[in-house]
């Protein structure tokens, strides 16, 4: 067994455990908005593919009105912006909504850097990313595709660079990888709504 994938978990635990502690004042006050803004519980809840792909459900802070069609990506909405609350616009174009996952981060359904994990019925990522071993990791909250072009990215290529990614994993790697997110969320790069083309959820 490689030695990196038990020392990423360690890392994962550590840093998510600290994020919790440093970050729940800053959770609580977007809570508090979000409960403000709409009607409906703080919290998103959606299953997702994990690692071997075991199904989990993924956290996010509600961005969407209640009502909106449920396991569908949003750039597949005829027009999302309809569905998306005034805070929760703010929270998808910062990427504050995937805060909450970092107690998936804890709970060890999910790693920091990582494919993006899939909507269970997103079989055709599924797919492809099976022939790359992308499904034998844990899914990230951040990863090498996501930086690479998000939602702009076809699945064949998402796929691949996934792949990409389980053949380069190294902490060396990861770190580029989470330097390059925090560059890409500052310039809100590669975010896509509604359904004017095909492309995978985030």
């Amino acid at each position: 067994m490689k030695l990196y994938p038990v020392i990423k978990r360690i890392l994962d635990f550590i840093l998510s455990f600290i994020g919790i502690c440093v970050l729940w004042p800053f959770f609580m006050v977007i809570a508090i908005l979000i409960k403000l803004g709409s009607k409906g519980p703080v919290f998103f809840k959606q299953k997702r593919i994990g690692k071997n792909k075991q199904e989990f459900y993924i956290l996010k802070f509600r961005t969407m009105r209640t009502d909106t069609p449920k396991d569908m990506p949003t750039h597949m909405l005829q027009n999302p912006d309809a569905f998306i609350t005034k805070i929760g616009r703010f929270l998808r174009k910062t990427s504050l909504d995937e805060l909450p996952q970092i107690i998936n981060i804890l709970k060890g359904e999910m790693s920091i850097i990582g494919p993006r994990p899939a909507l269970w019925n997103q079989y055709d990522l599924i797919a492809e990313r099976e022939q790359y071993g992308a499904n034998d990791i844990y899914p990230g909250l951040t990863g090498w595709a996501q930086i690479n072009g998000r939602d702009e990215l076809p699945i064949t290529i998402k796929a691949g660079l996934d792949g990409e990614y389980v053949d380069k994993m190294s902490f060396l790697f990861d770190i580029k990888v989470f330097f390059k997110t925090i560059a890409c969320v500052l310039g809100s790069e590669g975010i896509k709504e509604g359904s004017s083309q095909s492309h995978t959820t985030n």
